[in-house]
């Protein structure tokens, strides 16, 4: 199961690495053009990656203040990332996961430079023992093509048993020594895996055991040295743009044990992956370079424009704030000037009765006839006349 799913995994791979090989005719340009575009294809996850991750490093005050804060309640501040976290769109682990991306593809690779027959050309494995037939009649060694035991080839079910790298062995006689017989294969590629004078399918460790100073030796040994070297510079531009938290700590140790890594795989494979990951790690560096430039500058104009939304946002509720003050300054006014109106009416009613009672009209008055009495009626007006 497992290795079909990886087999339909490496069809599109194998496709651009012989398009490629086809348009340069180098096997080791291949490589590096491959490389590039699977970079460019993944280029727009990346990017919001690298956001995140920015926006991480741009929130490390916050964070620092929630775990001042929450320092004896760690239940308590873990809320808090959480919450700010998600306030702020961020996901702390983003950059961790893009890091590792290179590895489903490294596998995926390594299985088409390994077996150049089934996973580059993508031929059946009734053409591999076509070929294994054909150059073992023609009685070359076979050693480091097909399992040997006994002084005889390892056959199951039919099928001769390779060695690890027995289809690069084989591809390798059969395009030097009888390159008709690939030919006369519809499909098949007479591969060139020579690349600036070295062999890609070449193991960089075995120069090594027997180094000598040449051109060959030197430049196998270089590549898993370029590898480290393409990878420590990455992972320094990475780690100088990560946040100070604990999920970054804990991802700038992963990324610090890439190098070496890279620099075992470069050695323990075929040379071809070491320019993939040198590749790799380079285009990474230029990449971490220039997006780090461009979201700190489109970060920054984000905040600057988020700045001065809260601050309208605070002028437009200052604004409402007094129109509502004024409002009810007014309204309390009214309610004033309605009760001073209130008070003045019942004052004016009550000296209008007043008034009323003392009115030459009234005192002159006999029933229906206000002035019967005369106008100036007074009933005392002769008291004091002695």
């Amino acid at each position: 199961m497992f290795s079909t799913i990886g087999y339909i995994i490496c069809i599109p791979f194998a496709w651009l690495v012989r398009l490629f090989y086809n348009l340069t005719g180098s096997y080791g340009m291949a490589i590096i053009l491959f490389t590039l575009v699977v970079k460019l294809i993944m280029l727009p996850f990346q990017m919001k990656s690298k956001k995140s991750m920015m926006r991480m490093t741009r929130m490390n005050g916050k964070i620092q203040e929630i775990q001042k804060k929450y320092a004896n309640n760690q239940m308590k501040m873990n809320e808090e990332m959480q919450k700010l976290y998600a306030e702020e769109g961020v996901n702390p682990m983003s950059g961790c996961l893009w890091s590792f991306l290179p590895f489903p593809v490294l596998l995926a690779l390594y299985s088409i430079i390994r077996q150049p027959i089934t996973h580059f050309m993508m031929l059946s494995q009734d053409v591999v023992q076509k070929m294994v037939d054909a150059v073992t009649a023609t009685g070359a060694d076979m050693s480091a093509i097909v399992q040997m035991k006994d002084g005889a080839a390892v056959v199951k079910d039919g099928i001769t048993q390779l060695m690890p790298y027995g289809q690069i062995n084989l591809v390798k006689i059969i395009g030097s020594q009888m390159p008709e017989t690939g030919n006369a294969v519809e499909g098949w590629i007479n591969v060139n895996y020579d690349f600036i004078g070295l062999d890609m399918a070449a193991n960089p460790w075995e120069f090594v055991k027997g180094f000598s100073f040449s051109w060959v030796c030197i430049g196998m040994i270089l590549i898993p040295i370029l590898a480290g070297g393409s990878q420590i510079l990455f992972t320094k531009i990475t780690a100088k743009q990560q946040p100070q938290n604990d999920a970054a700590a804990a991802t700038n140790r992963m990324l610090m044990f890439m190098p070496l890594f890279s620099v075992y795989i470069a050695f323990m494979m075929p040379a071809a992956l070491g320019i993939y990951w040198i590749a790799q790690s380079a285009f990474s560096a230029v990449q971490e370079f220039f997006m780090g430039k461009f979201f700190n500058k489109k970060l920054e104009e984000e905040e600057n424009a988020r700045y001065e939304a809260r601050q309208a946002e605070r002028k437009r509720k200052m604004e409402e704030a007094k129109v509502l003050q004024e409002q009810q300054r007014q309204q309390t006014a009214q309610k004033q000037t309605l009760k001073e109106k209130q008070k003045a009416a019942r004052e004016a009613k009550a000296a209008k009765a007043a008034k009323a009672g003392t009115a030459t009209t009234e005192a002159g008055r006999v029933g229906d006839r206000p002035y019967a009495r005369g106008r100036a009626y007074r009933p005392d007006r002769y008291d004091d006349v002695k």
